[in-house]
């Protein structure tokens, strides 16, 4: 029954004075028995804040305790202001993680020497300096590093985390997949490894395996904000909008500025009172598919081609935003080719003018006349996979079925906001890829 109690973080950190690599290890394996320990953790962080106040002499030992229960729980600004303040091997050591979670890798590296030279771990000191090579495009100093350490540190999960995401970096995925694996066999906790392994599957399109490692990170803190991205978009995709809501308040209460966060949680919170009707969007997919077919793929006389041809008219859906007299004030276009119009539209329980009887936007699909340069050309070819868009924008293109840059760009934003789960923020960010080509959206 023991094994089964759980950890009072409150005497952990508050009542105990000191704080060493042992009460790490004691907090993350409080943390990972569940959701009511997170509000333990917040409950001792406050008293921690109250605690400072009356510190004294022990205010360094408060800092240290303070800052180091701020990362474990996303507070990366509150976890850099107490840990720079702190003393000894591991408050620099979690300084410089502070840090490097933030993305600051001078200040990252500087604190990770710092806590070298006091004493902390060499082994773990060079990994974390061989990431921050790797993050800043420094590969063949990361993989110099981890070359020196492969005797000493071949069953060290971090190790082969950091070996990992630097075959990634160059391009040899299967190598990379196989080390994280080993990093979470050495270590389930693992939590970049977990979601580096649940990213490849989000990539990967296996969406239940992304959600189940994405999940296991949940467990195991401090949590990344990309995760709760990641898995809140997936539980978006799923219809679990309770869930997806969850994740994007979890974001918000460590940063209350994350812009992104705020809009996905508001379409999140919408979803979760809106009805979905499945056959209804079925119907919908199909009956677009059908405004996209081509009118040369009818047999028309060669009158009726031509006048179409001459209006500009490319699709049924051109058919059924133009009017019967404005089709028959075409040059040479009569009531033998009207009647041919009608026959192919009733063939398809579709008649002239019906978008505009019914208010609908279907605008006729832009097809660029002039010849495009070898550059242009490469650019509209180029696989919309390589706009490295985010999770949802991508999941997005998949669904609407657009392989290339140049099928992106045939879309309108009306369209592409059509999808599901596809809101303004996502559309910005689509657009913001294609200005920075120098191109964009039909209609934009």
């Amino acid at each position: 029954m023991a094994d089964t109690m759980l950890i009072d973080l409150k005497a952990l950190l508050v009542e105990r004075e000191d704080c060493d690599a042992g009460t790490v290890q004691r907090l993350r394996d409080g943390l990972a028995q569940g959701k009511t320990q997170y509000r333990a953790l917040r409950e001792a962080v406050d008293a921690l804040r109250k605690k400072l106040e009356f510190a004294g002499p022990t205010i360094k030992k408060v800092q240290l305790k303070l800052g180091i229960a701020s990362y474990f729980m996303g507070h990366l600004g509150a976890a850099v202001e107490n840990l720079k303040h702190a003393e000894g091997a591991l408050a620099s050591f979690y300084l410089g993680k502070a840090h490097l979670e933030r993305h600051e890798l001078d200040d990252a590296f500087k604190a990770f020497e710092k806590a070298e030279k006091a004493g902390y771990t060499s082994a773990q000191v060079q990994l974390q300096k061989a990431g921050i090579h790797r993050l800043k495009g420094e590969l063949q100093q990361a993989k110099a590093i981890l070359s020196k350490m492969e005797d000493q540190a071949s069953h060290n999960a971090e190790y082969h985390f950091q070996l990992a995401s630097a075959h990634l970096s160059d391009g040899n995925r299967t190598l990379g997949l196989k080390h994280l694996e080993r990093s979470v066999e050495l270590d389930p906790a693992h939590t970049g490894a977990l979601f580096q392994l649940g990213h490849a599957n989000d990539l990967a399109g296996n969406d239940d395996d992304a959600i189940s490692f994405y999940e296991r990170c949940l467990t195991h803190p401090p949590l990344h904000v990309g995760l709760l991205m990641n898995l809140g978009v997936l539980y978006e995709d799923s219809e679990r909008y309770d869930k997806a809501v969850d994740c994007f308040r979890r974001i918000l209460h460590a940063d209350p500025n994350h812009e992104q966060a705020r809009l996905f949680l508001k379409d999140s919170e919408a979803s979760l009172t809106m009805y979905y009707n499945p056959d209804a969007d079925a119907a919908s997919s199909r009956f677009n598919q059908v405004l996209e077919i081509p009118v040369t793929d009818f047999e028309l006389s060669v009158r009726s081609r031509n006048c179409l041809k001459k209006m500009n008219i490319r699709t049924i859906g051109d058919l059924t935003r133009i009017s019967e007299q404005q089709l028959l004030s075409g040059k040479n276009f009569g009531e033998t080719s009207l009647n041919e119009i009608k026959a192919i539209l009733g063939a398809k329980n579709m008649r002239l003018g019906q978008a505009l009887e019914e208010g609908s936007h279907y605008e006729r699909r832009y097809v660029n006349q002039q010849p495009l340069s070898d550059q242009e050309q490469a650019k509209v070819n180029m696989s919309v996979s390589e706009l490295n868009l985010p999770v949802r924008a991508r999941k997005c293109m998949n669904r609407l079925g657009i392989n290339t840059v140049g099928e992106l760009m045939q879309r309108t934003a009306d369209e592409l906001l059509e999808s599901k789960n596809f809101g303004m923020t996502s559309l910005n960010e689509v657009r913001e890829r294609l200005r920075q080509m120098g191109l964009a959206l039909r209609g934009d």
